[in-house]
């Protein structure tokens, strides 16, 4: 089965999501690789390919699923051997047929396995052979190593979804035992425990909340001065928005923390006359860094934030209509630390805000 362990590649700026699981390839040898798979249907085997191309090098055995004795394998960089005795346990349709079951995963699509629990509720709903004979297509569809797994109980190994497939009287696909009645009515009680259990997780689970849409806060630059009604604009720390500190007050957030990022007196007041955020940050480029500054400037900029806020009420109520959406911001300073582009940076300026703004909720409901 794949490894549901996130992976993504970007294409025409798109981020593309995938996942991946361990492969052979033979080429000369067996070559232990990843299969990575993606969910625009591309599968990544020494060179991204479609389907079609997988289903190709599966049928030569390019990506082998026959492993014979005495061939020779390595996985780069960590070592070599020798097949003997090996087993297989997965061939080239069932492979196909997971790589399939991935790709709908990734698109949030029911795969094989969720298409025939839905067809097992139909059936269970409206016991007649026609829903049998549904059910049982459905459960043919997953590739025939997953027939263990459907119902996620590694005690049953599926036998209950088996019988109902088969009906009483007949074997169930990959069984030599014939289904009994008593088998059958087993099976139908087990289902209805697991309804029931189903309809008691419901009624206890708290229901999920949509989260917001993320929300950019890009730098801009603003040639002919800030705008008169900032909207979001104003949630950036570079914002004309001034703050006291220790009674000192700093004409924006910047000033604030780049001055207190050094403890030389002179330097302070010429980072807090600085005409503008930017400008600020080049002034403190000139003096010395305080000791411990590293470690400490993402609380320090915590701390900068819930006081801007806390003397701007007009730019809380802006903070807190963002909801909870992920603020995403963007900083040229330190775009890797502070900000986020695309997939890259920490993002910590718009982690903080989110913060400030729950803080500010909090405050408003009473908690």
């Amino acid at each position: 089965m794949a490894i549901h362990q996130p992976t993504f590649r970007h294409a025409d700026g798109e981020r593309i999501p995938g996942t991946w699981r361990h492969i052979f390839i033979r080429n000369g040898g067996y070559h232990l690789t990843d299969l990575i798979i993606y969910a625009d249907g591309l599968v990544d085997c020494w060179g991204l390919v479609t389907l079609d191309e997988l289903a190709e090098k599966l049928r030569t055995g390019w990506v082998a699923t026959e492993l014979p004795d005495g061939a020779r394998a390595s996985a780069h960089h960590v070592g070599s051997w020798t097949f003997a005795q090996a087993q297989s346990w997965i061939s080239p349709e069932e492979l196909l047929g997971e790589v399939r079951d991935e790709i709908d995963r990734l698109n949030n699509r029911p795969n094989s396995t969720q298409r025939c629990l839905a067809a097992a509720d139909a059936f269970l709903a409206d016991q007649t052979e026609e829903r049998r004979a549904e059910l049982r297509r459905a459960y043919l569809d997953i590739p025939e190593h997953l027939r263990r797994y459907a119902l996620g109980d590694m005690d049953s190994k599926d036998w209950p979804l088996k019988v109902l497939v088969a009906g009483p009287g007949a074997c169930p696909p990959g069984a030599d035992r014939v289904v009994s009645e008593e088998h059958y009515a087993g099976a139908l009680a087990y289902f209805a425990e697991r309804t029931a259990a189903r309809e008691k997780r419901k009624a206890t689970a708290h229901p999920d909340e949509p989260r917001g849409t993320a929300i950019d806060l890009p730098h801009v630059h603003h040639p002919n001065g800030w705008p008169a009604e900032p909207g979001r604009v104003g949630l950036r720390n570079d914002y004309p928005a001034p703050v006291v500190v220790d009674g000192v007050e700093y004409p924006t957030v910047s000033h604030a923390f780049w001055a207190l990022s050094t403890e030389d007196e002179q330097h302070r007041a010429a980072i807090r006359a600085a005409s503008n955020g930017y400008n600020a940050r080049k002034a403190a480029e000139q003096a010395p860094r305080r000791p411990g500054w590293e470690p400490a400037r993402t609380a320090v900029m915590a701390r900068l934030l819930r006081a801007k806020y806390a003397q701007h009420p007009e730019l809380a109520a802006i903070l807190l209509a963002t909801g909870d959406a992920a603020l995403r911001y963007s900083d040229s300073d330190s775009p890797r630390f502070w900000g986020q582009h695309g997939a890259e940076g920490r993002n910590w300026a718009g982690r903080l805000l989110e913060l400030v703004r729950a803080e500010l909720a909090a405050e408003a409901a009473g908690i």
